[in-house]
């Protein structure tokens, strides 16, 4: 009987190594990945940031996007996709964006700039300069929050103009 057992125990292992059965993907498996969707995790978030910031703001949008097709919720993808779509004028975009960083990170600095430089673009001084002082407020040596809060003060200088006033000219 032990010898029995003994030549299983030796014929089972010895089947064990090389075997190509049903769990083995083969050797070459690894080498063919074409009928695969991978995505490098920061590949495209990493692009998007070079376009927009050599002010390919469509590029970035794109770009942005894409990232967010691999990680939705990605607040760095997010925030950018925002941004971007405020340079494009595309504000329905980029309020769907701020919606979804809201509870993610709205309590931060970064939502507060964005945000309040979305409304600014958007000529809504009074909501944009409520943002830029939350952001001061959290961070008062942040360098961009002081230059949001003087860029806010030049607007409401910088006289304001009907469409038609520059024809003629």
């Amino acid at each position: 009987m032990r010898i029995i057992v003994a030549a299983v125990l030796v014929l089972g292992l010895s089947g064990c190594e090389g075997f190509n059965g049903a769990f083995d993907d083969g050797v070459n498996s690894e080498l063919d990945n074409a009928n695969r969707a991978y995505y490098r995790d920061d590949e495209s978030l990493v692009a998007a940031k070079i376009q927009f910031a050599e002010g390919n703001f469509g590029r970035s949008y794109r770009l942005f996007d894409k990232a967010l097709e691999v990680t939705p919720a990605d607040p760095a993808a997010l925030l950018g996709y925002a941004a971007s779509a405020d340079m494009l004028g595309r504000f329905d975009k980029a309020d769907a964006a701020y919606q979804k960083l809201r509870p993610i990170i709205g309590n931060r600095i970064e939502y507060h700039n964005n945000y309040g430089y979305s409304l600014l673009l958007r000529g809504d001084l009074i909501n944009a300069r409520r943002h830029f002082l939350i952001a001061y407020e959290i961070d008062p040596s942040n360098e961009r929050a002081a230059n949001n809060l003087e860029l806010l003060r030049n607007s409401v200088n910088f006289p304001k103009r009907a469409p038609g006033d520059l024809r003629g000219i």
